[in-house]
């Protein structure tokens, strides 16, 4: 008998996962991780780490499985907190829970399960795993849940061959409505709990508080970019190469405060993201104001009037070489190659037409349409039909 220790988060989805492996015929483990100590930054309530602890014990003896807790705060804290720590100091938007999965769950955790004599480690991801042959090889596919408006498989882009090897997803067929109505008929304590929000394992965070445990607030000014701004209308330039046009519709526009007026004042660029328009506490203008960038290296925000403002769209994307991840290793581009794919740059987006062009200076994205709020630190994913084969992180 296979043994599959499950991560119950205490939430319906994990637990549905659970029953549904032991109806398999597969020896089920529940083990519970504790990644979070600190409540003072959690908003009350919001899926306090006990609670969920509980649930998921409670759902364990429901189902007549063994149940353990382990706490991985200390490598929660080195991985995931300090990482978001430095990337929001150097003005980029970490995404926590595309690394959660690739640091926390299926490493750090995958490796007590194997520890544990487990054969398999199952979430309650909405995605599926596909089995191909390759020259005689198994390759790991990692395919879109079958629920098209719950699909995680954005959240797991960064997974290796060997990761997926050892992951199950049992509820990657499921839709949202099938797994609550199999938990409400198992009279689960989870069946209408509401999804998690916020970070990883952490619940709801207060993002600024958060931060400025370590990263101290400073005023700055806030300067509105015209849409009008001649900056915007720049003559079609001829490139001398496709990668040099790649690179200039790639590079974000450096703003300088001269271009526009100054509006308002912030505590801190560095706690703040592209695209944003809550916390700004700016009135008095037409449309709300967005933000366009960041400098943190000199503590100003640029914002733009409306979500249709230009300085809030780019045509492309580059990753540098260091950060391109193929989960498909047979697929992956040699220097001067290129690959028409749907891509996308942030979880529940619509995927989006797009070209990867791979070059010795990285691999540039380049989108059919012009996409609003490409964000650097964030993860870009692509796919093939229904199949993500790659992902990496906007620079």
């Amino acid at each position: 008998m296979k043994r599959v220790i499950v991560g119950l988060s205490g939430g319906v989805d994990s637990s549905v996962a659970a029953y549904l492996l032991k109806e398999q015929g597969y020896e089920v483990i529940g083990l519970f991780m504790k990644n979070w100590h600190d409540d003072s930054v959690t908003i009350s309530n919001e899926c306090p780490w006990l609670e969920d602890s509980n649930d998921a014990l409670l759902v364990a003896e429901k189902l007549g499985i063994p149940f353990q807790t382990v706490d991985l705060s200390e490598q929660y804290k080195d991985r995931i907190v300090n990482y978001m720590f430095s990337e929001y100091e150097k003005g980029r938007t970490p995404n926590p829970d595309v690394l959660c999965n690739r640091e926390i769950k299926f490493d750090v955790f995958m490796k007590i399960a194997l520890s544990l004599g487990a054969d398999y480690v199952a979430t309650g991801h909405y995605c599926r795993k596909g089995i191909i042959e390759i020259e005689g090889k198994e390759t790991y596919q990692l395919l879109s849940g079958a629920d098209s408006n719950k699909d995680q498989s954005y959240f797991l882009c960064q997974l290796s061959q060997e990761q997926l090897s050892k992951a199950l997803f049992p509820i990657g067929e499921l839709t949202k409505p099938q797994v609550r109505e199999i938990a409400m008929n198992l009279n689960l304590v989870t069946a209408e709990k509401k999804d998690s929000q916020g970070l990883c394992f952490i619940g709801k965070v207060r993002l600024p508080e958060f931060l400025q445990q370590q990263l101290q607030a400073k005023e700055g000014i806030i300067v509105e970019i015209e849409a009008n701004n001649p900056i915007y209308n720049l003559k079609e330039t001829n490139f001398n190469s496709l990668e040099e046009q790649l690179i200039a519709e790639s590079t974000s526009i450096k703003y300088t405060p001269e271009m526009g007026k100054i509006v308002g004042k912030h505590q801190g660029a560095h706690f703040f993201t592209i695209g944003q328009r809550k916390g700004l506490n700016v009135g008095g203008t037409k449309e709300g104001l967005f933000i366009i960038a960041t400098d943190v290296e000199n503590n100003i925000i640029y914002t733009g009037q409306g979500h249709s403002h230009p300085g809030l769209f780019k045509k492309a994307l580059r990753i540098q070489p260091s950060e391109i991840h193929w989960i498909r290793n047979d697929l992956k581009l040699k220097n001067g190659e290129k690959m028409d794919v749907m891509a996308r740059i942030r979880y529940r987006q619509e995927l989006q037409k797009a070209t990867l062009h791979q070059f010795e200076s990285g691999l540039y994205v380049a989108f059919e349409n012009p996409q609003s709020a490409i964000t650097e630190g964030q993860f870009v994913a692509w796919n093939i039909d229904d199949e993500l084969i790659g992902s990496g992180v906007i620079s």
